[in-house]
């Protein structure tokens, strides 16, 4: 008996710690609208990776995605979504949860390289996917 009491009130214990924790957030980001560019420069190649740059419109099972990296010094400060599957309202729906996460992460991480949002793997590819392109030309 005592030992069914000891278990109960160990995983109640641990139940209740695994509920307390949050997500992790980067705190610098938290007031920051990172689908509004700072910058309305173009950039060209062969700069020095300051300006706005368009990457590579990109095809998905679901509709086009293409966005616009601004960059200050070779630092990500903005992501503007040029565009995005819209033809339904589920396509709708995803993407205006998936693609503020997806900036989000690419500012915080400084580059193409982050995960994709769950329930939105074709969004988030096709984001990776211009993103990138967008990054190679500000490289160039």
């Amino acid at each position: 008996m005592r030992r069914a009491i000891l278990a109960t009130t160990g995983t109640s214990a641990l139940i209740v710690a695994l509920l307390a924790l949050k997500p992790h957030q980067l705190p610098a980001l938290a007031g920051v609208d990172a689908r509004t560019p700072t910058s309305s420069s173009s950039g060209t190649s062969g700069t020095s990776g300051t300006g706005t740059f368009t990457g590579d419109p990109i095809n998905t099972r679901y509709g086009t995605v293409q966005v616009a990296a601004t960059l200050s010094n070779g630092k990500i400060t903005a992501v503007k979504v040029v565009q995005a599957p819209d033809q339904s309202g589920r396509d709708q729906q995803i993407s205006s949860y998936a693609l503020p996460r997806l900036t989000q992460e690419a500012i915080g991480a400084q580059s193409a390289h982050i995960d994709a949002v769950s329930g939105a793997s074709y969004t988030s590819q096709g984001y990776i996917q211009s993103l990138q392109s967008a990054l190679d030309q500000a490289h160039a």
